[in-house]
């Protein structure tokens, strides 16, 4: 590819996303991987994919992990196929979310709720059930498109500050503004944080839910770091960051949802809220977990290198024994998962239930992904299951497969074979 090409396609900026400072460390190195979404039809099976890099770094001054190569938007986002409602157990989340989050706030019925990166409209459904007013605002033009028509109006742009001030002064203030992982997918964070700071009315509350840093160690849910994850939270440096954008977080809730989340609540500076007690619990927390040493990412590398080291001897021994393996979930996480545990050559196929994702090729390696008929038809000896988060889900779903003699096999957060 030229250079300008590659250029175009993603940077690497040198300065942390929150703070601005140089002084950032690189505390774990991922396999490069195409974008862990990109997969493709079988009409593309000869086009070679480029492969970004997927490293995690750490600012030395305010503590933010983040990623620093930047990938096209436009690249990642144009043509995206997730859809909340194929996740399973989110639809219920956010049923649960809406309910939690309109009795904690009191809002009156027909404010306005806008909810940025609202993909297929699911919580906003949820929320306008309570009788709010509601707008979102995604840029996969599909699925903004799919949701407008399907009564809840969408935007098909990216949020920035200049969108912000457009929608203010055409449908006024928010009372509340939601951002679900997404929070993390921006270079321009500060941008975006002046826009919500733009949309809010004086009492209204912006609700934000993004993948804890902690809990991403703890958890060992690495495979969670990927080009659309641009930062990985914790509170420390949002707490800081949203100080400097007129914004003051004053509370935080920890949720299991994606392997361990922080649910942050923040108002105007000077905003009616007063602080509460958990945001003060999780700065002493961060700091006995040692977060923002070096040394807990080096644990956390050869943690890592440990399962990755068993799983690939395992996959070995049961290829040289002439067994046949599948895997389970075409998933941005099983991606990165393929790619840094060098597994592309592991697997036959990959069974998803989402019809949307099969009959396509995965990204990078192309392993063809198929309905989970094909393990009844295939009968491979084992099944790896990339979506280990819902490996139990899983393993219930395809309880006839497990009857016949097919084995599981769980690679993280240590290898089990079921």
């Amino acid at each position: 590819m030229p250079q300008s090409t590659q250029e175009s396609l993603c940077y690497h900026r040198n300065t942390c996303r929150l703070c601005e400072s140089a002084n950032v460390s690189l505390v774990l190195k991922l396999a490069p991987s195409p974008p862990v979404d990109s997969f493709i039809p079988k009409s593309r099976a000869n086009e070679k994919q480029e492969a970004f890099p997927m490293d995690l770094y750490l600012c030395r001054d305010c503590g933010h992990g983040q990623l620093l190569d930047v990938v096209s938007p436009k690249l990642l986002f144009g043509d995206y196929i997730y859809t909340t409602a194929s996740s399973p157990g989110l639809v219920n989340y956010f049923r649960q979310y809406a309910a939690d989050v309109t009795r904690q706030l009191k809002l009156p019925s027909g404010v306005l709720a806008l909810d940025i990166g609202s993909n297929d409209g699911t919580l906003l459904g949820f929320l306008k059930e309570t009788g709010l007013r509601v707008l979102g605002v995604d840029p996969a033009q599909n699925i903004a498109g799919d949701a407008t028509s399907r009564g809840i109006e969408t935007l098909p742009t990216f949020f920035n500050s200049q969108v912000a001030q457009k929608i203010r002064d055409e449908r006024g203030p928010a009372h509340l503004v939601t951002a679900n992982n997404v929070f993390a997918h921006s270079d321009a964070l500060g941008d975006m944080a002046d826009g919500v700071r733009i949309m809010l009315d004086a009492d209204g509350v912006f609700v934000f839910e993004v993948s804890y840093l902690l809990d991403m160690i703890e958890n060992m849910v690495f495979d969670f770091i990927y080009h659309e994850h641009l930062s990985h939270h914790s509170v420390k440096p949002l707490r800081l960051f949203m100080q400097r954008h007129g914004l003051h977080v004053f509370a935080v809730e920890r949720t299991s949802s994606k392997g361990g989340t922080i649910r942050c609540f923040a108002q105007l500076k000077g905003g009616p809220r007063p602080e509460q007690s958990s945001v003060a619990e999780l700065l002493a927390y961060e700091e006995q977990f040692g977060l923002y040493q070096l040394e807990t990412y080096e644990r956390y590398t050869a943690r890592i290198n440990r399962e990755k080291s068993k799983l690939t001897n395992l996959l070995a021994e049961l290829s040289s024994a002439g067994k046949t393996i599948a895997g389970y979930g075409a998933s941005a996480t099983g991606t990165v998962l393929i790619h840094h545990f060098e597994l592309g050559h592991a697997m036959r196929f990959i069974v998803d239930d989402n019809p949307i994702r099969q009959n396509r090729l995965s990204p990078g390696h192309h392993i063809p992904i198929t309905s989970s008929e094909a393990l009844a038809k295939e009968k491979p000896d084992y099944v790896l299951i990339l979506a280990w988060r819902f490996a139990d889900l899983i393993m219930k779903r395809n309880q006839a497969y497990a009857a016949q003699g097919g084995r599981f096999i769980i690679p993280l957060p240590e290898l089990r074979v079921v």
